[in-house]
């Protein structure tokens, strides 16, 4: 399905585009930086270069295939692009990055939005947290 992907996209079919893509649809961490997703392909024996990988992986945003979040900690981290909607949760001691969806967040803040005379187009709602004690 990669390929395709790809190729709807727009884009030409490459092993180094094909390699990426696979690894960021497979990978139990679906938030990963061009750093991690550098190393994995290091780690697995591909023979991709870093400038490559910043290259693909703004190809691949700017198509739509996938989102950028810069959160916290001021690099960037990708995962694929999706059509639900949810949120995010970032732990501030791990950087682990937590997918939620929450119908009563989302009516609340449409409820804000029309309070104060507006219409909620879109939004990004990330929350900072850690583990409890």
């Amino acid at each position: 399905m990669e390929e395709q992907d790809i190729k709807n996209a727009g884009l030409k079919v490459t092993a180094p585009r094909v390699k990426i893509l696979q690894l960021l649809e497979s990978a139990p961490n679906s938030h990963m930086s061009a750093e991690d997703v550098y190393k994995a392909l290091m780690e697995s024996g591909e023979d991709v270069g870093l400038a490559t990988v910043y290259r693909v992986l703004t190809q691949f945003e700017e198509k739509g295939l996938l989102v950028r979040h810069n959160f916290n900690d001021g690099r960037s981290v990708f995962e694929i692009a999706k059509d639900d909607h949810h949120d995010h949760m970032v732990c501030v001691d791990t950087g682990k990055v937590v997918e939620f969806f929450s119908p009563e967040i989302e009516r609340l803040q449409n409820e804000i939005a029309a309070k104060h005379g507006y219409e909620l187009m879109d939004h990004k709602l990330v929350l900072y947290v850690k583990k409890r004690s």
